[in-house]
């Protein structure tokens, strides 16, 4: 037989390769850049958490320490420091609005038994509207109790 004469078909090119399945690179590197995400997310609100306790503590000492604040004024600085912490480490939609002896009970949740609501910290109920100021002994106790809660936050995971 001759060429023209042969039975031979054109050659055909294979199909276009599709984007979908893709290799088993590509889901390993979706998988880690998921992982990653949780990570970085993790590690961020560990390091607020670490800072805002580490940042109130110096707060606390500072004051503590300073001896032209009055009692008064000591009180009312010790209620925002204890609301601004909670605000930085707990969800702000759970904190943010409570007040009265609903945030001595929050306050307790953190701690072994009630000594926000029972104790010395129901001072911290009505602290920025007070027009009296604490003794010096209730301030101490005040402020010995604030560092043992946020000794706990430290420790809690919430």
């Amino acid at each position: 037989m001759q060429p023209p004469q042969l039975p031979l078909k054109d050659i055909h090119l294979p199909e276009a390769i599709s984007w979908w399945p893709p290799a088993i690179g590509w889901w390993l590197l979706a998988g880690l850049i998921i992982l990653l995400a949780i990570f970085l997310s993790w590690l961020y609100k560990r390091l607020k958490r670490k800072t805002a306790i580490k940042t109130a503590k110096k707060l606390l000492a500072e004051i503590q320490q300073n001896p032209v604040q009055d009692n008064l004024h000591k009180l009312q600085e010790l209620s925002a420091l204890i609301r601004r912490v909670v605000i930085s480490i707990s969800p702000r939609t759970q904190a943010a609005g409570i007040i009265g002896n609903e945030w001595l009970m929050f306050l307790d949740s953190w701690m072994e038994g009630t000594p926000f609501s029972e104790g010395v910290g129901q001072l911290l109920a009505d602290a920025p509207y007070r027009n009296t100021a604490p003794t010096d002994a209730q301030i101490l106790q005040l402020i010995s109790l604030c560092e043992d809660w946020l000794k706990t936050c430290a420790k809690r995971k919430r």
